[in-house]
């Protein structure tokens, strides 16, 4: 399992990574591993507010459709239109190229409150 050190994570299994005021938002290796292949996935639009922890989208797998839930509140500034033609993106690169949308943060200290890598791994060993 894959789980970079300088992002953040979500009980929910998404990921933030926080540049200045903006933040990236994807979800989890482990995520999308127990997903499956991912075949389809749902995102709000530019201009959008995001209310953390709840839904934003969905991803489709072969397996299931999951509900994304927000890991920190925002206005949605760019989401990745790459995944509408790629989804198969979240399976091969969660963290590079399968980023999902990027908001511009309500309250930076929504960040504080997720958990770093060895915390996000302890919870999905359990």
């Amino acid at each position: 399992m894959n789980l970079p050190s300088n992002l953040k994570y979500s009980e929910e299994h998404e990921w933030v990574r926080v540049e200045g005021n903006k933040a990236y938002i994807g979800i989890t290796d482990f995520a999308q591993s127990e997903l499956g292949d991912i075949v389809f996935v749902e995102l709000p639009a530019v201009g959008d507010e995001l209310e953390q922890n709840k839904p934003f989208g969905s991803v489709e797998s072969v397996k299931t459709v999951s509900e994304l839930y927000a890991p920190v509140s925002g206005k949605v500034v760019e989401v990745n239109g790459q995944l509408e033609d790629s989804p198969e993106l979240v399976n091969e690169s969660p963290y590079e190229n399968a980023w999902m949308v990027v908001v511009e943060l309500a309250d930076e200290s929504e960040v504080e409150k997720l958990m770093d890598a060895s915390a996000y791994e302890d919870m999905v060993k359990e």
